[in-house]
């Protein structure tokens, strides 16, 4: 027999989450974008019924699934046009971080609110001069008797609006070497000297973006998450996850853009036949579908080898999952709103201000320049040019 690629489980998962999509769908984040406002309603209903936290475990409130599970939320979330960008963040990067890392106490405080989404967290790596160069990262953490007093900027850091902490990277000084190692802190958002300030995007989305400024922002000794020694390895268990979360966006936003134009292209009719019926309409759309496909069984390779706890089998497949998503997402995009010429760039049919939102899967969390050094230095083994 064939293997099953996805469980009878994970099949009834995809169902109820894209009936869930369906309510919402394009119109809601469209008005909630238009509202200034972040999509509250479907997050709150998304964690009622489970969704939010399905990776997390369930002795803390979650699901006790993966993220296998949580990219099959995501995904049908955005094929119904209602796709929640803080999913890749809170319970994807931050609720796999605490989970894995963190003290008992960081878990009972944090993880059943992230799993039912009455807690959010944001997290927090991009400098101004540290992008995907991270070791640049310049934010750094002092002792302060038992304290920590952490000191930096971030920029492009999503939803802290909506946020009650941020998962901040920062550095410490190694007291062996004295060089500086990277360590992740729970931040609350209204602690003293902490500052925030949005940054002004073309890009519409419900979910904004910030600059922070962190000045002498005097944290307790349990900030600290996990192992001071061990902050690498804790950062790319949250990068890992969220290179799959950002596969299943575009995906899902792939998925949703190409279901709107085969809809067209089935019932808009030129000299009594409809535009799909003509391969030069039919066939791109066709490879649009094949590339997202592909995609989809990357990353949900790259979900199975990381729940299976495979860190660097999964770093591999996850960054090749991105980058074909991100591709797959852009060119269904484009063939989406080509396919309905000047329907396309109407706000009737939505599909105009996906041209933007696409690119953003080509550039974050990494762009795919750098996805491309990765797999040309750690998997093909050829010498760095850096």
């Amino acid at each position: 027999m064939t293997p099953q690629i996805e469980t009878d489980e994970h099949k009834a998962l995809r169902a109820a989450v894209a009936t869930l999509g369906a309510k919402y769908g394009r119109e809601y984040i469209t008005r909630t974008i238009a509202e200034g406002r972040p999509p509250t309603e479907l997050w709150q209903e998304a964690g009622k019924l489970g969704y939010l936290g399905v990776n997390l475990p369930e002795e803390h409130g979650g699901g006790g699934g993966g993220i296998t599970e949580l990219s099959i939320v995501l995904e049908e979330l955005g094929a119904a046009g209602s796709p929640l960008l803080m999913l890749v963040v809170s319970p994807a990067i931050c609720g796999t971080v605490i989970s894995r890392f963190g003290t008992e106490d960081q878990k009972r405080a944090w993880l059943p609110g992230l799993a039912d989404g009455s807690l959010l967290m944001a997290f927090g790596i991009t400098e101004p001069d540290a992008g995907s160069n991270s070791h640049r990262i310049t934010t750094t953490a002092r002792k302060d008797g038992a304290d920590w007093l952490l000191t930096g900027r971030k920029v492009f850091i999503s939803g802290v609006d909506m946020a009650d902490a941020v998962l901040i990277v920062g550095r410490t000084e190694d007291a062996r070497t004295g060089r500086l190692k990277p360590c992740l802190f729970i931040v609350p958002t209204d602690a003293e000297g902490f500052k925030k300030h949005p940054i002004d995007m073309e890009l519409n989305a419900a979910e904004k973006q910030f600059e922070l400024v962190l000045d002498d922002v005097r944290l307790p000794a349990d900030a600290l998450v996990g192992d001071e020694d061990a902050g690498l390895l804790q950062l790319f268990a949250g990068l890992n996850p969220e290179r799959i979360m950002t596969a299943a966006f575009a995906i899902g936003m792939g998925r949703y853009a190409l279901s709107k134009a085969i809809e067209y292209a089935r019932d808009r009719t030129v000299w009594k036949t409809p535009i799909g019926a003509h391969q030069a309409i039919a066939h791109p759309l066709a490879q649009a579908h094949i590339d997202l496909e592909l995609a989809r069984l990357m990353m949900q390779k790259a979900a199975h080898l990381y729940d299976a706890g495979d860190d660097v089998g999964a770093g591999e497949a996850a960054n090749m999952a991105k980058y074909a998503a991100g591709e797959a997402c852009v060119r269904a995009v484009d063939q989406a709103v080509h396919t309905l010429g000047g329907n396309g760039l109407t706000r009737e049919f939505g599909l105009a201000s996906l041209i933007t939102a696409a690119r953003v899967a080509r550039i974050a969390p990494v762009s795919r320049e750098m996805i491309l050094n990765y797999v040309s230095h750690q998997t093909l083994g050829l010498p760095k040019s850096y």
